[in-house]
Order: structure tokens, then C-alpha cells, then sequence
């Protein structure tokens, strides 16, 4: 666990302190979950529901936020079981997904979403198409219902393959009414509207917000991390963290703390229980 700066410190202290009207969201994938090659193989970290409860006891609100469908977040966290410790607790355990087009909670169990946009079927015909032309047919497609991820990671020039792809499945994405969110190997189409700044704006405005802190790893994080700079702006105790790798550093410069994957991040999470309890 790395502070970026004296400043940082010192924000980190003053969320602390008002921990209990805080809110904490968190990315799953590379925050909660470490990434693997088979992004349907992926699990939480097995510290993570324990931290999490942990967590729960001290603030406001524990809200992860994902670009994955709702469902299959709950599923792979195992979060049906976690959220019945948070209502045992009188907590609320919540999931946006789909970039905060869907969202379960542990109090109704259900996902609420849109229906998949019009484009998203026309992008699909068009799509084998320019995996051929960029030599990247055996790429994973991964189908969300909401959107579709093209992931380059299994690929022999992961790097290459996701540079060729960009711009090609951008101009695609364009035609079709949708948007081209890049990460970490992969390229995600889906519906442009919500995205996670929407959602740390609404949590901050419905939970009464005191103070929040938002972790993630990447590209899709960053406007995430504007909404929370947007909130510190007027005046509201924050704090942005970054689970860093090799692979993604554009969400360094904006951190207040950098930590070291999924193991750092529930490391940091714990010593902020710790310490909020301790206040």
C-alpha cells in the first residue's frame, strides 16, 4: 500500500474519520477478482466476502460496480451467500452492472436492466468479419446480453491484436449506435448512457453520502474516478484507489493510494475497517 503523496495521507485520515457516511465501490475483475485468461473462470479473492463483511460494519454502503452482467458477478463472487451476512448484519450489499445498466441488490435478489440495445445484433453479424480482416479469429468473444467484450489475452501478440482491433471495432461500434470501451486485452461494445461516474453520482446522492472512495484498475474506472474528483471539488471527504499491474497504469496518476491487485486491495479494505473502527 503506496500513498502517492502527503495529501493523500492526510484524505485518507479525513475518510476515516467519517467512515460510517461513507461509501465504497469497488470493479470486480483486477479489483476483487484477480484476472485470468477466461474471464468466465474468474472468482472473487478468497479473503474478499470476509473483508467485505468486515467493511460493511463501518460504512455506509459496499456497492460493486462492473462492466460484467449483474448475475454473472453475483455468481462468481458467490455474493447471494455474502449478502445474506450482509442482511443478517442490517446492511445491503449492491451490484451495478453492465456500467450501471443493471443492478441487484441483496435485499431483492433480482437484477433490473434494459433490454439489449437494437445495434448490439447488427455489431454481432458484422463482427466475425473483423476478426478475420485483423487476423484475430480466435479471439474470446464473450456475450453480456447488454454488450459483447472482444478479448485478445489468448491471442499469440495479445498487444498487437487489441492495437489492431481498436480502431477497427470502434468505427464498427460507431456505425451500429454503439460504444467502444477498451481495458486490459479486451474491447467491450455495448449501448452508450450509464457509466460508472452515473453510478457514483446516484450513490452519492441516494445514500446521503459523507465521504466515498471508489477502488478500480482500468480504463473502464476513469469515469468513476472523475465523478469522485467531481465530489471532492465540493468538499466531500474521498479517496481513489488504484490496483495496479503491468498491463494498465492510467488510473495511477489520479490515485490517492496505489496498491498491489486484488491481495492489496483487501489488504487496504481491512486496515480501513481497522482504522474506522478504531476512530
Amino acid at each position: 500500500m503506496r500513498f502517492t503523496s502527503p495529501d493523500a495521507m492526510q484524505r485518507y485520515a479525513a475518510l476515516a474519520r467519517v467512515a460510517a457516511q461513507t461509501v465504497v465501490g469497488l470493479d470486480f475483475d483486477g479489483t476483487l477478482a484477480p484476472i485470468v485468461e477466461d474471464p468466465e473462470k474468474a472468482r472473487i479473492h478468497p479473503r474478499g466476502p470476509g473483508v467485505l463483511l468486515t467493511l460493511a460494519a463501518q460504512v455506509r454502503g459496499v456497492v460493486i460496480v462492473t462492466g460484467r452482467p449483474a448475475r454473472q458477478v453475483v455468481a462468481l463472487g458467490s455474493l447471494d451467500d455474502v449478502g445474506t451476512s450482509f442482511s443478517d448484519q442490517g446492511r445491503e450489499l449492491q451490484v451495478f452492472g453492465q456500467y450501471g445498466n443493471e443492478r441487484w441488490s441483496s435485499r431483492d435478489r433480482r437484477v433490473i436492466g434494459p433490454r439489449p440495445p437494437q445495434g448490439l445484433a447488427s455489431f454481432l453479424g458484422e463482427l466475425p468479419r473483423i476478426l478475420r480482416r485483423c487476423d484475430a479469429s480466435d479471439a474470446f468473444i464473450e456475450e453480456k446480453g447488454l454488450a459483447v467484450a472482444v478479448h485478445t489475452r489468448r491471442l499469440p501478440n495479445a498487444d498487437a491484436a487489441f492495437q489492431l482491433l481498436l480502431p477497427e471495432l470502434a468505427i464498427s461500434a460507431q456505425r451500429h449506435g454503439m460504444k467502444v470501451e477498451p481495458g486490459r486485452h479486451v474491447i467491450e461494445v455495448r449501448a452508450p448512457g450509464a457509466d460508472k461516474g452515473d453510478v457514483v453520482r446516484k450513490l452519492a446522492r441516494d445514500l446521503g453520502a459523507g465521504g466515498f472512495c471508489f477502488v478500480g484498475d482500468d480504463l473502464g474506472d476513469l469515469d468513476a474516478f472523475h465523478a469522485v474528483a467531481e465530489l471532492r471539488e465540493e468538499g466531500l471527504p474521498t479517496l481513489l484507489v488504484c490496483s495496479a499491474s503491468d498491463e494498465e497504469s492510467a488510473l495511477v496518476p489520479l490515485s490517492d493510494v496505489v496498491v498491489s491487485g486484488p491481495d492489496g486491495v483487501l489488504t487496504f479494505l481491512a486496515k480501513l475497517a481497522a482504522d474506522a473502527a478504531a476512530s
